[in-house]
């Protein structure tokens, strides 16, 4: 049997202030061909999943806090016990806009690796409505800063 514990996942810390760590797929012990799972913390007042889309299908469930979904064209709020449902394709986006963390799980499959990870690290993630389409109006800005260098 092989569990993944919460407790014993690193993770990492991404410059749009949200802390993710796998607990299916990526660094986890668990691995599976068809999706992947994990659990992210938002800090509070601007902790973000930034905007991106990807080709795998996902659902964001919130488990603590509220915070602001954009998906495509629209803009909500979404809190405690939902989850939404991201088609394959779709930009998405986000935010936690009150004054304490959003915990949310994801789910998203196929496996595989997501590029914005990998484009937020490096400080190279298209801009929403410049290299991508731009956000719903009114949404909380795209997180678009650099890593801060190594001292």
């Amino acid at each position: 049997m092989t569990v993944a514990d919460l407790a014993a996942i690193a993770g990492r810390t991404y410059p749009a202030r949200r802390r993710t760590r796998n607990l299916v797929g990526g660094a986890s012990p668990i691995q599976a061909d068809h999706f992947c799972m994990g659990h992210v913390v938002l800090e509070p007042r601007g902790g973000q999943v930034p905007w991106h889309n990807q080709d795998a299908e996902e659902v964001y469930f919130v488990v603590e806090g509220t915070g602001e979904m954009c998906l495509g064209s629209e803009r909500r709020t979404i809190s405690a016990g939902q989850a939404v449902f991201i088609p394959s394709g779709q930009y998405h986006q986000l935010t936690n806009g009150g004054d304490t963390p959003l915990v949310m799980i994801y789910v998203y499959g196929p496996a595989g690796d997501v590029a914005h990870w990998r484009q937020e690290l490096t400080g190279t993630l298209p801009r929403a409505g410049i290299d991508v389409p731009p956000l719903p109006e009114g949404a909380w800005p795209q997180c678009t800063a650099a890593p801060e260098a190594d001292t």
